[in-house]
Parts: structure tokens; C-alpha cells; sequence
């Protein structure tokens, strides 16, 4: 089908993630900084070229009003979005409508999570009606697994199966804090359980990094490299404040199946169309959900469709290719940004070459997901 839109206007011209590992030496403005100054010089900009920032650091504090101010203060765009598909869309609208032509865009955390011996602190928030409970992300998110499971008898084998994927991906991954560390159905079943039905090693890691990306104008993409990534559709999806309201499937089961069906209109593509997944994958269940959710799968059949090798690196749609937030890193808010890197990295041809699909042409990326109430997708193509 046939579609246009001022999206499709807006290309990702250089991206770049930081070192990533479960604890840096390194505080947030140096990882941004370090970012930053990789992607303006792999496409020849100087700071006076950008006049678009977005940037967001989880424990200092630092945003994009900083940035301007590191560039040398001259009158600049600045976005407000949460780092990632939002972030990314809101950018891209900015590019779009001519408020500005080339936007540096990063995101960092360090020094977050210091006590390795508890649950780190951004998934146990502090609400009144989550925290006199004990409840925290990973049983928020089990619950809803758990609740699928009773519906259609989803088997945790195919979790199990989820989790071997991605995390194999990552140990081919030089980059990935768990490089080299291959897992089996077997070793995802056989750690220890966390909340049931997720074991250890369903669930994702705890790190910290920092990422980067450069957007501009089509035209001044050509420019700028020979390998632009163009936005060919994106949908932001919120139902309310992310762990504060009681994860209910017949609410939050199918998040993201209206963002996912806008981006496909957007887009002009199909589900036959799309090579790739980097989908979020905070818990193994959430990929079964997703696949779901988007229409790739009917309902109740998501368990099947990775039971039978699906999503691996040489199945028929690859997912989180780069390792994802179980093998590769999940460094706070970075993560959800670098989807959008990884998907560009994909098409790019950037991954190790074991990682890198043949002929993938389209990428579809999610951030977030059904215990968060929110969940942005967003589509990526080596074609404008």
C-alpha cells in the first residue's frame, strides 16, 4: 500500500552506545559527552551544525538546556520527551515542521544502583498503592504472564525459549555485558525464581551506559553518510501513570496493538513486510505479548511461534538482535533509546556478523510494555 507522511522527511544519520557494563567508573556527563562527540564526528558536525537537543541523564539530572549550553549557548530546539521512541518521535516532528534541521539526541546512567544485594531502585517505585504491597516490576510484569497462561495454557518452556534466544544473540555480541555467556530452554528453567512464572534468567539486566544518536532532513542526510535510516512510522501508547495501577490483563493485556497499527498505516507496510524485532524485552513473557498484541501472532499463539525457533537470529522474524536488556545492557532509561540505535545498527550493517540478518530491509522497535501501561512502537527502513 501507499504512504506518506512528513516522517518519512526525517532520517538517522550516525548512532553510538557507550561501553556498556553492570557498574562504570565513569559519571553520566562524561558517558554523554564521550557519546556525543563519536556521532558528531563520524558525520563531520561541529556544534554550531546542531540546533536541536534532546538529552537526559537519570541521576544528575542533566537535559538538553545543559547541552545547549556545552555547545556553546547559540539558539537551539530543545525536546522534553523521556529518551527513546518518544524522544525520537518528538524530535523528528520538530525536524518535520521546521523548527529546527539536525538534532543530537543521548541519554546516560550511572551510579544508579549501588546496592547489587536488592532490587534495583527503578523497579520498586514508591507509590502508596504499589509499596505497602511489596510489589515491584518483575511480579507486576508476572502477572500478566501468569494471567495468559491461564487463558490459553502457555507453557514456560516457551519463556524459556524467549530468554535463550536473546541471550544467545548477546553472547555473539562482543559489545554486550554478557558476551560469550550462551543459555539453553534448560538453564532459563533451571535458575532461580524470582516472580513466579519468571526465573532469573527471564528477567532483564541491571546496567549502566550511555547512548547517542544524530537526526536531520533527508536532504541533508545524503550529505551527511551513505547509510541513512529513514522513520517510516511511529505511535506513542499511554493508559495511565507506568506501576501505579493494578496490572489487570482485560486493560493492559494488548498494549500496543493501537500504536502498532498506526505505525503500520504510516508506514504503508504489512506484517509480511517487516525483517526484524527489537522489541523491549524486560521479561521474556513480553515478547510472546507483543507478538501478539502487534498482530504478528494470533492470541494464544505466540507460544508457539517461538517454541518453533521464530525468533532467532536465523528464524523468520529475528528479535532483539543485539542482545536486548538481557544480554546486552538495560541502563535505565537508556535502553529504550538504544532500540531505536540497535534497529539502526541493523539495517546499518553495524552488528557482528553473526547478528546481522541478510537482506533486512524493515525494522519494528518497541519501548515499554503492559505492567508500564505505556508502549511506543515505532518502524525503521533502509528506504525513504
Amino acid at each position: 500500500m501507499a504512504a506518506r507522511n512528513p516522517l518519512h522527511d526525517v532520517a538517522i544519520v550516525a548512532v553510538h552506545n557507550t561501553h556498556q557494563a553492570k557498574r562504570l567508573d565513569e559519571n553520566e556527563d562524561a558517558l554523554l559527552m564521550g557519546a556525543f562527540r563519536t556521532v558528531m564526528a563520524e558525520v563531520g558536525l561541529k556544534p554550531k551544525d546542531i540546533d536541536g537537543i534532546s538529552a537526559h541523564g537519570w541521576v544528575t539530572g542533566l537535559s538538553g538546556l545543559d547541552v545547549i549550553a556545552w555547545l556553546g549557548g547559540h539558539p537551539c530546539w530543545n525536546g522534553t520527551h523521556w529518551p527513546g521512541i518518544a524522544s525520537v518521535m518528538e524530535a523528528a516532528g520538530a525536524i518535520a515542521t521546521g523548527q529546527c534541521h539536525t538534532v543530537l539526541m543521548g541519554a546516560a546512567q550511572a551510579g544508579a544502583h549501588r546496592g547489587r544485594a536488592q532490587t534495583a531502585p527503578w523497579t520498586r517505585p514508591d507509590y502508596e498503592f504499589t509499596a505497602c504491597w511489596g510489589m515491584y516490576t518483575a511480579a507486576q510484569f508476572a502477572l500478566i504472564a501468569r494471567r495468559h497462561m491461564a487463558l490459553y495454557g502457555t507453557p514456560v518452556e516457551a519463556f524459556a525459549e524467549v530468554a535463550a534466544a536473546i541471550r544467545s544473540n548477546g553472547a555473539l555480541n562482543p559489545a554486550a555485558i554478557m558476551y560469550g555467556m550462551k543459555v539453553t530452554r534448560e538453564d532459563v528453567l533451571a535458575s532461580r525464581m524470582i516472580a513466579e512464572p519468571f526465573h532469573l534468567l527471564d528477567c532483564a539486566l541491571t546496567s549502566e551506559g550511555g547512548a547517542a544518536l544524530i537526526m536531520t532532513t533527508r536532504e541533508r542526510a545524503a550529505d551527511m553518510t551513505d547509510k541513512p535510516i529513514y522513520i517510516l512510522g511511529g505511535a506513542l501508547e499511554r493508559m495511565g501513570q507506568a506501576y501505579v495501577e493494578p496490572v489487570v490483563w482485560d486493560r493492559f493485556g494488548n498494549m500496543g496493538a493501537r500504536a502498532a497499527a498506526t505505525c503500520f498505516r504510516e508506514a504503508g507496510l504489512t506484517h509480511k513486510d517487516v525483517d526484524v524485532c527489537e522489541f523491549y524485552d524486560p521479561f521474556s513473557f513480553e515478547i510472546i505479548r507483543q507478538l501478539e498484541a502487534y498482530g504478528f501472532c494470533k492470541p494464544g499463539e505466540g507460544a508457539g511461534f517461538v517454541l518453533d525457533g521464530n525468533i532467532r537470529i536465523n528464524g523468520s522474524l529475528p528479535v532483539a538482535t543485539n542482545g536486548g536488556l538481557m544480554s546486552f545492557s538495560h541502563a535505565g532509561a537508556v535502553q529504550n533509546l538504544q532500540k531505536v540505535i540497535t534497529g539502526a545498527m541493523q539495517l546499518r550493517g553495524q552488528l557482528p556478523a553473526a547478528l546481522t540478518v541478510k537482506d533486512a530491509e524493515v525494522v519494528m522497535l518497541s519501548n515499554n510494555g503492559s505492567a508500564a501501561v505505556t508502549c511506543d512502537v515505532m518502524i525503521l527502513g533502509k528506504a525513504a
